[in-house]
């Protein structure tokens, strides 16, 4: 596409692609250069990120618009390179798209664009939206009589210096949404702290809550997977602090 086009490109993902593992994927993050890759905030979420598409999510690119799919909402959409090789590494991108990165007509900008990707469910990148969004994903399709799909929101530990993040908990745990999820990525950026550590925050509004080591997949994977009849489910992963 020139420069003097007129309409971005979408990304769509081609059939028949081999797949690829866990450990491809820093490769495929290094194809993604610029100056404003946002590194930490990427590299925090690769681990959650990989447990959740490879063992957790029931979506993929042949059903990214079923209705039963799962929901996955990229709330901390500052560093979304990991989130790239993530949907790459599963088809839902060609990975030939991966180096236009941050480019004038890439659909790999330095937020992700749900109109731009296939399998991306929200436009991100203002802290505080996501799990808000979630929230009401998640009550529409309760709406709707959709029983079956989970809404999944990862956020970072930041986003809760924002109110409307207490706002979207307090509401979940009351409205007892049990088909929504948040994970929450804590290396250590948010302003303020509650007392006995995030997790804490959510239990207290009746949420089912477990912290775990962010890089162990075993514990990440059994986090996730853990029951939590009649209320939402919040995972605090830790991973190593931010300006370590």
């Amino acid at each position: 596409m020139s420069a003097a086009s007129t309409a971005p490109a979408t990304a769509t993902a081609a059939p028949g692609r081999r797949p690829y593992g866990f450990t491809e994927l820093p490769s495929l993050m290094g194809l993604m250069t610029g100056d404003e890759k946002h590194g930490p905030a990427a590299t925090s979420t690769l681990d959650v990120l990989w447990v959740l598409y490879d063992r957790v999510l029931r979506v993929g690119p042949e059903t990214a618009d079923a209705p039963d799919r799962d929901r996955f909402l990229l709330s901390k959409g500052h560093g979304p390179m990991a989130y790239y090789a993530v949907l790459a590494a599963k088809g839902f991108l060609p990975v030939e798209v991966l180096p236009s990165f941050g480019g004038y007509d890439s659909p790999l900008g330095h937020h992700p664009d749900r109109l731009l990707l296939p399998g991306v469910e929200i436009a991100s990148g203002s802290l505080g939206h996501g799990l808000p969004l979630a929230v009401g994903t998640a009550l529409g399709l309760r709406a709707q009589g959709l029983t079956e799909p989970s809404v999944w929101v990862l956020v970072g530990d930041a986003e809760f210096d924002e109110g409307s993040n207490h706002e979207a908990l307090a509401y979940a745990g009351a409205a007892g949404l049990d088909r929504l999820h948040t994970v929450v990525i804590d290396n250590s950026s948010a302003t303020h702290g509650w007392s006995g550590g995030i997790a804490a925050r959510f239990a207290t509004e009746g949420w089912s809550t477990a912290t775990v080591d962010g890089r162990d997949h075993e514990a990440l994977h059994a986090a996730f997977t853990a029951p939590h009849p009649g209320r939402p489910h919040a995972v605090v992963a830790r991973v190593e602090p931010k300006n370590a």
